[in-house]
């Protein structure tokens, strides 16, 4: 697949959806963030702020993970890291508040 050209998010939103189109990629996604987000709280609860970017860790396994054995795709976060982060937290939003549809 080329390389595309997106000129805003709202453009690269309808993609992003489609990279992510499996229940189980989405769910693998949430988890993946809620678990870093958690990390993140934990960290700087015990005094180890500075740890916090280990969160990326299983933030983006998770994530890698359900693209590559689930999806059976690259994930957005290779070529569009910007908007893919940007994606995930709209993602992240939706679900969790129940209006992501399909």
């Amino acid at each position: 697949m080329t390389e595309r050209e997106f000129k805003s998010f709202a453009e690269f939103w309808p993609y992003y959806l489609s990279e992510h189109s499996k229940s189980a990629t989405r769910l693998m996604h949430v988890t993946g963030t809620l678990t870093a987000i958690g990390f993140v709280i934990l960290m700087i609860a015990i005094g180890r702020w500075w740890l916090f970017p280990l969160a990326l860790v299983p933030g983006y396994a998770f994530a890698w993970i359900a693209h590559f054995c689930v999806e059976k795709n690259r994930p957005a976060t290779f070529t569009y890291p910007l908007w893919s982060l940007m994606g995930d937290w709209k993602m992240l939003a939706l679900m969790l508040t129940g209006k992501l549809k399909g």
